[in-house]
């Protein structure tokens, strides 16, 4: 039983626990092979968020990378003295700041991207047969039943 009390198989749990280690063993090899100048990792999310998400405030960064307020304070300062980001007064709300990839940011950012892109085909391509290529795509679109509502 789990801690909520239901039966669970044991091939459940095993795949379990395999997929978060494998997972995070991705996400760090991908972090490696980006390369992002001596980015820390949370300024590395911070210009990957703002690439995807568009311009936004400090606090909606904060609340989506998870982190205290003043942590983010901390990343943001470190990208601005990189002008890898810019900050510009929200033009509904004064007292707040809209944080903009500025073009070095915007570049960095889709270099990384690209290096991980770049990374993980050549990967898949030299180290899987086409048979075996089939299998992942097919095992990726079970997989996304995880995150499905």
């Amino acid at each position: 039983m789990n801690k909520a009390g239901t039966d669970v198989s044991t091939s459940a749990v095993a795949a379990a626990r395999d997929l978060r280690v494998l997972f995070g063993r991705l996400r760090r090899t991908l972090r490696e092979v980006a390369a992002t100048d001596d980015l820390s990792a949370s300024q590395a999310s911070v210009l990957a968020r703002l690439v995807k998400d568009g311009p936004t405030s400090a606090s909606v960064l904060a609340g989506a990378e998870r982190v205290r307020p003043q942590s983010m304070a901390t990343t943001l300062a470190a990208l601005e003295e990189r002008a890898l980001i810019a900050r510009a007064p929200d033009p509904e709300d004064g007292r707040r700041q809209v944080i903009t990839l500025t073009a070095a940011g915007r570049d960095l950012a889709d270099g990384a991207r690209a290096s991980r892109e770049e990374w993980l085909t050549r990967a898949l391509q030299d180290r899987y047969s086409a048979r075996e290529r089939a299998t992942i795509n097919e095992a990726l679109g079970l997989l996304d039943r995880l995150v499905q509502p």
